[in-house]
């Protein structure tokens, strides 16, 4: 029998803009030494996904049109049942604009989060919408309304107006989800729980986003090899945090990729922002080619500041 083949690596880096190009992380301007930029995804300015998610999508087989990948039942596993997430989210509120605070600033735990489930749930029923708790600020919601339903990222709406993004109503569907999302203001706002946690310096969640609505037919296994790393996104825009993160995944995750690639097994890299996705990977070369792309590599700068 001969040898297994070994299983690709590919590393999904969201994220990754913006940042120094001229200076990179040790492993990582090691890896883009070894690799060649290959496809890349462009996402203008009002796409409903990331690029790392439509990177994700494809990889994985999904259906990538942006706002139509089905996020919630393929990561619940979910099948012949269209789903969607619903996330517990504050929104601040002016005469100017309706802005959506970081989720993580909501602190929420289970506890907390299955107490919001409890009040919300019978107003969903009522439209045919079964909320189950799934982890700490995330509901699942099952129901015919989420089958065609466009929805967007909630890391595209974070800390922006979420006006620009709402459904305007145009579908029955859209307008069953912004009635409810009035009436979930109404009812939250006067909830002893969020007293009791603005009392402890804690916004209170005074809304809901929906997002990764769709259905599977079928169980999508994840792809072999394709790994999502986090760590960035978590940093968020404070550049400490992001210098620390960088330093860590560099010196573990991008040095396991770089070895793995020294190692004569096959391998590729996407590193992604807010605009585009660009992918890395192990191209067939000549000798001209290599010698070409030495004198050329500078155009991975342009590549990558523009993330």
């Amino acid at each position: 029998m001969p040898p297994l083949s070994p299983v690709p690596l590919h590393l999904v880096i969201p994220g990754a803009a913006p940042f120094d190009s001229t200076q990179l992380p040790p492993h990582l301007a090691g890896l883009l030494r070894l690799l060649q930029p290959s496809h890349r995804i462009t996402c203008a300015e009002d796409c409903p996904a990331m690029p790392y998610e439509l990177a994700l999508a494809r990889l994985n087989g999904l259906p990538d049109t942006p706002g139509f990948t089905p996020w919630a039942a393929v990561e619940s596993g979910t099948v012949g049942q269209a789903c969607a997430w619903v996330k517990l989210c504050h929104w601040q509120i002016n005469m100017s604009a309706v802005r959506m605070t970081d989720p993580a600033t909501l602190a929420l735990d289970e506890t907390g989060t299955r107490l919001f489930l409890q009040a919300m749930a019978p107003y969903f029923a009522e439209d045919g919408i079964a909320l189950s708790y799934w982890q700490p600020g995330v509901l699942l919601a099952k129901g015919d309304a989420f089958a065609q339903l466009r929805t967007v990222s909630m890391a595209r709406v974070a800390g922006q107006d979420i006006r620009d993004w709402q459904a305007l109503g145009g579908t029955p569907e859209e307008s069953k989800l912004r009635r409810l999302q009035n009436e979930m203001q109404m009812l939250l706002y006067t909830l002893p729980l969020n007293d009791e946690r603005e009392a402890q310096s804690f916004p209170p969640v005074n809304s809901f986003w929906v997002t990764g609505a769709g259905q599977l037919d079928q169980t999508v296994p994840p792809a072999p090899g394709v790994e999502l790393e986090s760590r960035l996104l978590t940093a968020g825009a404070d550049p400490a945090a992001r210098a620390k993160a960088w330093a860590e995944l560099d010196a573990d995750t991008c040095q396991r990729l770089a070895d793995h690639l020294r190692a004569g097994k096959p391998g590729s890299l996407t590193l992604c922002g807010e605009h585009a996705a660009q992918t890395f990977e192990l191209l067939p070369q000549g000798f001209w080619q290599k010698l070409m792309n030495k004198f050329s590599h500078s155009g991975i700068s342009d590549l990558l500041s523009s993330l």
